[in-house]
């Protein structure tokens, strides 16, 4: 079992030793593994994972609405949504059940860690399937704002389709010479010399979707680190944020059928300001 566990828990291994040697690892009965037992096929092994130090995510998680069955938040650059990875204590969840005393607190859907804007929580369990089968079945209205380089010779609006696929373990979505998944309307709303601030509707919710198409136009993300290339950044850099803000989300409420809308209270900044 122990070697089991050195291959599976891989960048983790340096752990095992230490957590074995002082009962680390459980099976389902709550008998501790002492790592010298042979590999058993479909058994259990549980584990609380020794978390690395992370950096305080600038910026607060702003409460934009809270009733019985949601929280709505304002969640700011560099913030996960949900704990995963390298990312748990700074994530939007686990700091949004901190200041709201909800233990059931869960993400209805999800933003990239790089984009900020008004993320959907539903306070219990009781509440998740309803309003994560609004985002499933593309029922909610979503409004972006980003900034981009400006290029007088693309006409605006635009339309961007294409196939998006995005594997477990490779950083950037692949385009394929397939029949379009996606779709992301892209207008300019405002250029300032080279830049441009523009409003972005898409209407698929592919993973990495708006930054792979505007990379497709040529007009990368400003302060994208991985279209078009991959930048090599400290994962706990904060100085240059991902200029993608999901400003704006709207639906039919699935409980009671009313309207809903809830708007970001940030803004991006342009290349000429402090971030």
């Amino acid at each position: 079992m122990r070697e089991f566990l050195l291959d599976k828990l891989g960048p983790g291994r340096d752990c095992v030793d230490p957590m074995l040697a002082r009962g680390g690892f459980v099976d389902e009965h709550g008998a501790p593994w002492r790592g010298d037992e042979p590999y058993r096929p479909n058994a259990f092994v549980w584990f609380h994972r020794e978390l690395r130090p992370e950096a305080e995510v600038p910026g607060a998680l702003e409460v934009l609405h809270r009733d019985e069955r949601v929280v709505v938040f304002d969640k700011p650059h560099f913030l996960s949504t949900i704990p995963r990875g390298r990312h748990v204590l700074q994530s939007a969840v686990v700091k949004g059940r901190a200041t709201t005393g909800l233990p059931e607190l869960s993400a209805a859907h999800r933003l990239d860690r790089g984009t900020a804007g008004v993320l959907l929580m539903t306070t219990g369990k009781r509440w998740r399937s309803a309003y994560q089968d609004v985002f499933a079945r593309r029922e909610a209205s979503k409004v972006y704002e980003a900034i981009a380089p400006f290029d007088p010779d693309i006409g605006f609006p635009q339309v961007v389709r294409s196939h998006l696929v995005k594997r477990v373990g490779v950083l950037q979505a692949e385009t394929l010479d397939l029949p379009p998944n996606s779709e992301t309307r892209i207008d300019v709303i405002e250029v300032r010399g080279a830049w441009a601030r523009y409003e972005v509707r898409p209407r698929t919710g592919r993973t990495h979707q708006i930054r792979a198409h505007f990379n497709q136009l040529g007009l990368p993300l400003l302060g994208d680190p991985l279209y078009p290339v991959i930048s090599e950044v400290d994962i706990d850099d904060f100085t240059t944020p991902l200029r993608l803000l999901a400003r704006e989300l709207s639906f039919t409420d699935p409980v009671d059928g009313n309207e809903r809308r809830f708007t970001s209270r940030r803004r991006l900044t342009w290349p000429d300001e402090v971030a």
